[in-house]
């Protein structure tokens, strides 16, 4: 019952990380643009899922390139978002292609615990953040309520990235490490999921 309950967890997850559109959809909460923009990064599983699981990563490797990382992602989406103001709009099929491989690469990389270089784990921080501060903002036009709503991203980012990457930067017991890297597999299954989903029904499938 417990695997299939999981299963059934993953499914959902993943269905719900597909974009069904190809441009931006963001949250309106009545609070003001950074609240708008804070929420949608915590409703956005496709975004806030891959910076967990970059984070826990980044704790893994060590304090040095914790703090790269916490410093190149927030900045790397702020980026995307700036560029994503120009009027380009991603198609849905590439956005979700992003996603799946987004979960893929982060998975399988906090599964095997790679020892990356530094320089290497910053290129792939900067990689998730410009592609998915542009799907965010896609098609959105520049004013000053949306650069607040990409604002209230970027620190979303941020407070999330450091708090999950807090919690693997002290473990030193084999069983926990070992245990944040069987949610990394997971992570890379769902990732393969999401891409048999794409493959097989296309990005408008739901």
């Amino acid at each position: 019952m417990a695997g299939g309950a999981l299963r059934i967890a993953a499914v959902a997850i993943g269905l719900a990380a597909l974009p069904a559109i190809a441009h931006a959809h963001l949250v309106v909460t009545g609070m003001g643009p950074i609240y708008d923009g804070i929420d949608h990064f915590g409703l956005s599983p496709e975004d806030s899922i891959p910076v967990v699981a970059l984070a826990l990563f980044a704790g893994l490797r060590g304090p040095a390139t914790a703090r790269l990382l916490l410093a190149a992602l927030p900045l790397a989406w702020l980026a995307g978002g700036m560029i994503a103001f120009s009027g380009a709009a991603a198609p849905a099929i590439g956005l979700s292609v992003a996603t799946a491989v987004a979960f893929v690469v982060l998975g399988g990389l906090l599964a095997a615990n790679a020892p990356l270089p530094p320089v290497v784990s910053v290129a792939a921080a900067a990689a998730l953040g410009l592609v998915r501060g542009f799907a965010d903002l896609s098609g959105t036009p520049f004013s000053g309520g949306h650069l607040l709503t990409l604002a209230g991203m970027g620190a979303s980012v941020f407070v999330v990235f450091a708090l999950a990457a807090s919690l693997t930067l002290p473990l030193k017991r084999f069983w926990m490490i070992v245990a944040v890297r069987v949610g990394g597999s997971w992570l890379a299954a769902l990732g393969l999921l999401l891409a048999g989903w794409v493959w097989r029904y296309g990005a408008r499938a739901f």
